[in-house]
């Protein structure tokens, strides 16, 4: 077993968090330990096809069919929101044939509602959709309302590191069953991609196989890996990933956090213990906390996200499972509630399925 490397010098001023003991994850005269908990590759390992989330002994069978995480194909964001599209857009389109002026517009209003929006987004979009003078027709006024309600891209965006030496820490958070780590295997592919070196950090400790999940996502992509064993200590885990991260000059540390409900407040008081401790080992840090929302799940995911949003200070959305639900609304509901942009969405089950978001091609693959 291993332990972390202790800070030189004088004590931080909250101890430092701790696991079960193991050995040193830093000791000079035992490598194979470095090698056991720290996984790197110099470039992406071509590895078997592995289901992304074995649970029972059918799934974790030898597979005969292709797994959709081997297609590196880019993602298509059109064709990813072709059920929202097909679904309430394509009736709300319907009711807005007409110009302004006579259109049905309790019936948007209803189906805004039906789309995710929610009842007080709804009713504002239109309210000052049905005023407009400067619009065509009534489609293109609710478009243009829609439109304003997302916050304005930033191209090219990407973790930030807080200094000289310093990794970019990104901290995935949200609920189980949301695909989080899944979404974390495809945004390291993504910078991995790039060419920006990149470490996977498996400090959702509670579930065993995460931990494995994970391992494959590092393998899968070729990132570096750093884990404790079940059940320790997840802020132990973020220390030790950031001075591997610091010690081998890494761009990017990605974190996974155990899946939990936003109504358990000893798990949401860990997650606090795990920012608290990446402001202490990079001082001057600004950690990227991305909540992963699963979009069919509408409205009650916004009110997990406000929650968390609360208690550890959102920086970002990854919405998930964008192409299985026909009530694209949500995206709008999310940055005109929480005024925090979507970074990333999910369009699909390849690995090239996760994209970042730009709103003003999401409103056009809605509308057209």
């Amino acid at each position: 077993m291993f332990l972390r490397r202790k800070p030189k010098n004088e004590e931080p001023a909250e101890p430092a968090p701790t696991s079960e003991p193991i050995e040193s994850l830093w000791h000079t005269d035992e490598p194979e330990a470095v090698n056991a908990i720290v996984h790197a590759e110099a470039s992406v390992p071509a590895v078997p096809s592995v289901s992304s989330q074995p649970s029972t002994p059918e799934e974790t069978s030898t597979a005969t069919t292709a797994d959709p995480l081997d297609d590196e194909t880019p993602g298509d964001l059109s064709a990813g929101l072709a059920r929202s599209r097909g679904g309430f857009m394509s009736k709300l389109r319907g009711i807005l044939k007409s110009g302004p002026s006579s259109a049905d517009w309790e019936s948007v209003e209803e189906l805004l509602i039906a789309g995710d929006l929610g009842g007080e987004l709804a009713l504002e979009i239109v309210e000052k959709a049905r005023v407009r003078k400067d619009m065509p027709s009534a489609e293109a006024a609710v478009r243009a309302e829609l439109s304003a309600r997302l916050i304005p891209a930033e191209p090219h965006w990407r973790p930030k590191a807080g200094g000289p030496g310093q990794p970019a820490v990104i901290l995935m958070v949200g609920v189980n069953g949301t695909g989080k780590t899944t979404t974390i295997g495809k945004l390291a592919h993504v910078y991995r991609h790039e060419g920006t070196s990149v470490l996977l950090a498996a400090a959702d400790t509670f579930r065993a196989a995460a931990i494995g999940q994970l391992k494959i996502w590092a393998d899968r992509t070729g990132s570096q890996f750093v884990a404790h064993a079940p059940n320790a200590d997840p802020a132990a885990v973020i220390y030790d990933a950031l001075d591997a991260a610091v010690a081998r000059n890494v761009d990017v540390v990605i974190a996974d956090t155990a899946g939990r409900l936003h109504t358990k407040s000893n798990l949401m008081d860990e997650l606090a213990k795990m920012r608290r401790v990446i402001d202490r080992r990079l001082p001057g840090a600004s950690p990227e906390v991305l909540f992963v929302l699963d979009a069919t799940t509408g409205q009650n995911g916004l009110s997990q996200a406000k929650v968390f949003h609360e208690t550890v200070g959102l920086t970002g959305i990854v919405l998930t499972k964008l192409d299985s639900t026909a009530k694209g609304g949500i995206v709008f509901a999310i940055e005109d509630s929480l005024h925090l942009p979507v970074r990333f969405v999910g369009v699909g089950e390849k690995l090239g399925d996760l994209l970042p978001f730009d709103p003003e091609a999401f409103v056009g693959a809605l509308f057209d």
